[in-house]
């Protein structure tokens, strides 16, 4: 009790600090403008995340697309720059991707071929911005750069090619110095070491360590920035990594580093694609001088100790970080919370993938007990976000089936079930948050979005659609690029989508489907734009 009566004290004292004089919680948004800088330009980062902003009464101003990151694009920090500064006047908040403005995108944080002047210069360009703007909040959000997984992890061109190339040992080397440093490695796996740096070609890790070295470095400078009051928040996620890793290795000093910053002020967690929603969610918190209670309900078995696919932390771990980033408080009781996040992972504490054959509607060991549980908090009135995330890169077939046949699919606030784990969590956490300003319809469209995406193509549609594109004309096997099949995918992909919505998806009154299609604005398969 007394953690949470500091947090609520701590969390006040930022809000009037800031500047930001509370105003009531059910105040409307009557248009203020939001400035929106994302990651880059896929559909869930920047039109996704902006909606539901807008759902609220929001304006949010983006960049257009020529500034932001393609898929063979960086992004232009230079042009940001100059377009934030040029949207400044008359915005309540601006919430930006430091990758954005350093690298030009989450891509181009990965393989640009920037120098250290040049980053440190456009770090130095958020103090220059506070003291121009003093009065504007900057939410910044940015990213410790990813561990590879294996050498088919990123298509091409998102990485080095030398680092793809030797992907797996970088990934052993990662991990076992981690390991050895956190001191748990054998003595078996200190040789181990000993022989992966012997074996890493030494251009290879001189590249690979000072890429690194130069994302640790701005991120520090950026946590100094924060301590200074240059950001009202500062929230890092680690990209793709493991429990052990390059990413848990920097995640652990960075946080060490910060460890004397207030909560209130900066997190660190898993992530990256989630982290825009999260901060815009903290900004509108922010302006309305709220900060509402959340609670956490877990399936059975490992629950809050699972370690997700892709994370270097437990999802229990992960969220509380989460929560205290959005702007919202933890209680210990469901009956508190304005909004209950109701974890779906799978027992035995592992994470499947969404395109394998084992997803299938069948339930399994811990599906019913979970639909027991958001069946029951329903029954009571309250307020429950989903988060599907028992499955990697799209929804747990069996889980979603069930609710479609309870009818509880669009009673629920939120729905989430994307990529990775932590994606899932933190978009569903700022999304479930600002629905209590939304009306039924704006709940149901988000929701609807959520559904035809996760479910529907994610978990579904794309594998099949995976077979159909391989002998079109003009697709590229080798780096999934869609060209000359991309109509094709975007024609077939909607046709199908369409055929699964009718028959898994109760529409609510009020929305339609007659409208429905897709395209591929990143041509490839992995992601797709959904309209209806």
């Amino acid at each position: 009790m007394k953690k949470i009566v500091l947090l609520i004290a701590l969390t006040l004292c930022a809000t009037l600090l800031s500047g930001n004089i509370p105003a009531e919680a059910s105040s409307p948004a009557q248009g203020k403008k939001i400035i929106f800088i994302p990651i880059d330009n896929r559909p869930i980062t920047d039109k996704e995340t902006r909606e539901v902003a807008e759902k609220l009464g929001y304006n949010v101003v983006v960049p257009p697309d020529t500034l932001l990151g393609t898929r063979e694009q960086h992004g232009d920090p230079e042009g940001l720059w100059k377009w934030l500064r040029e949207n400044a006047p008359g915005a309540q908040a601006a919430v930006v991707s430091t990758d954005a403005m350093l690298y030009g995108s989450l891509v181009g944080s990965r393989n640009h071929e920037l120098d250290e002047a040049t980053i440190t210069e456009r770090v130095e360009n958020f103090r220059k911005f506070h003291e121009d703007y003093p009065r504007l909040p900057v939410y910044g959000f940015g990213t410790i750069l990813r561990t590879l997984l294996t050498a088919t992890h990123s298509g091409a061109g998102m990485e080095p090619e030398v680092y793809q190339q030797n992907a797996v040992k970088i990934r052993d080397f990662s991990m076992l110095r981690d390991k050895m440093e956190m001191g748990l490695a054998s003595k078996k796996e200190a040789k181990q070491l000993g022989q992966l740096e012997k074996e890493i070609a030494p251009a290879v890790m001189e590249d690979w360590t000072h890429r690194h070295q130069l994302n640790f470095n701005a991120n520090k400078t950026l946590m100094d920035l924060t301590g200074q009051g240059n950001l009202a928040f500062f929230f890092l996620g680690g990209d793709d990594g493991a429990f052990y890793s390059q990413t848990h290795y920097e995640t652990r000093h960075l946080r060490e580093y910060g460890k004397n910053l207030p909560q209130t002020k900066f997190q660190v967690t898993s992530g990256a694609d989630e982290l825009g929603m999260v901060m815009l969610c903290r900004a509108i918190l922010d302006d309305k001088g709220d900060i509402p209670f959340v609670y956490t309900a877990y399936n059975i078995g490992k629950g809050r100790d699972t370690i997700p696919s892709y994370c270097n932390e437990k999802i229990g771990d992960d969220l509380d970080s989460t929560i205290i980033a959005a702007g919202g408080l933890q209680v210990p009781a469901p009956e508190r919370a304005e909004l209950i996040m109701a974890i779906s992972t799978n027992p035995d504490g592992k994470t499947g993938d969404a395109n394998s054959p084992a997803n299938t509607t069948k339930p399994r060991k811990g599906t019913m007990p979970f639909v027991k549980l958001v069946k029951g908090y329903l029954d009571k009135g309250y307020p429950v976000a989903v988060a599907d995330i028992a499955y990697g890169n799209g929804a747990d077939n069996a889980l979603m089936n069930e609710l479609h046949k309870a009818d509880l699919q669009f009673k629920l606030r939120a729905y989430g079930g994307w990529n990775t784990a932590t994606n899932t969590t933190g978009f569903l956490l700022g999304t479930g948050l600002l629905t209590k300003w939304m009306d039924k319809k704006s709940m149901e469209e988000l929701m609807l979005t959520r559904y035809l995406d996760e479910w529907g193509y994610q978990a579904n549609v794309r594998q099949r659609l995976g077979g159909a594109v391989w002998s079109q004309p003009g697709y590229k096997q080798k780096t999934g690029d869609l060209d000359g099949a991309r109509n094709f995918a975007d024609k077939q992909g909607t046709e199908w989508l369409q055929e699964f919505a009718k028959q898994n998806i109760n529409l609510p009154a009020g929305l339609s489907l007659s409208n429905l299609h897709i395209s591929h604005p990143w041509n490839r398969l992995f992601e797709c734009a959904i309209f209806f």
